[in-house]
């Protein structure tokens, strides 16, 4: 007894169901293309986040008329090192270059987090913000205050230390490497996001 063949027609439509379901296996994206499909929208997102956070941290420091951090110096004329490299790194601050010995003040009262001791920043402070929710660093001192200790309170102008070149800073170039930086929830001295000290003293410039 003779099969009876498939018509044309069943044939055809047989032909688009298979080519339906290779396309839906084709191109339906797998787990791993949706995760990554997800975390780059979600990437955007964190991006413009910190992008409007860093605006309000920005006009935050500002409101705050922070004092320049050196004694009978003023911002206008220092240079923004913030993004250049140095090494494998980028700097996260700027350098003022001053003669050695120049007083450096506390820029807003607050506690001495912090007196460290580094192979690059050389004799450092830590200072925080009376709200705890900023740090502003300060490295290549000659010097501390005499007297200055760790949890003292300072106020906004006391001299903290001296400008010098310890560290990693060249020897015949004294300076004052300062940044400041956003406290985690964890406020803890070391960790904190770098903003731009030029960007608060000198919002027109940029």
């Amino acid at each position: 007894m003779r099969k009876k063949l498939p018509s044309i027609e069943a044939l055809i439509v047989g032909a688009i169901s298979i080519c339906v379901l290779l396309a839906f296996f084709v191109f339906i994206p797998t787990a791993q293309e949706t995760s990554s499909i997800a975390k780059s929208v979600s990437d955007s997102k964190d991006s413009s986040e910190l992008s409007e956070e860093l605006e309000e941290d920005l006009e935050d420091l500002r409101d705050r008329e922070l004092l320049f951090p050196l004694q009978g110096f003023t911002p206008e004329g220092i240079r923004d090192s913030f993004l250049e490299a140095r090494g494998d790194h980028l700097h996260e601050a700027i350098d003022i270059i001053a003669p050695r010995h120049t007083p450096v003040v506390a820029v807003e009262a607050g506690k001495i987090a912090r007196l460290w001791i580094s192979q690059y920043g050389g004799i450092t402070i830590y200072q925080f913000d009376p709200t705890t929710t900023y740090a502003y660093y300060y490295a290549h001192l000659e010097s501390y205050a005499h007297n200055l200790k760790e949890q003292d309170r300072v106020k906004k102008g006391q001299v903290i230390g001296y400008v010098g070149t310890s560290g990693n800073a060249p020897k015949e170039t004294p300076h004052l490497h300062f940044t400041i930086y956003k406290l985690t929830d964890e406020k803890h001295w070391w960790e904190g996001t770098p903003i731009n000290p030029y960007q608060v003293y000198l919002p027109s410039v940029n």
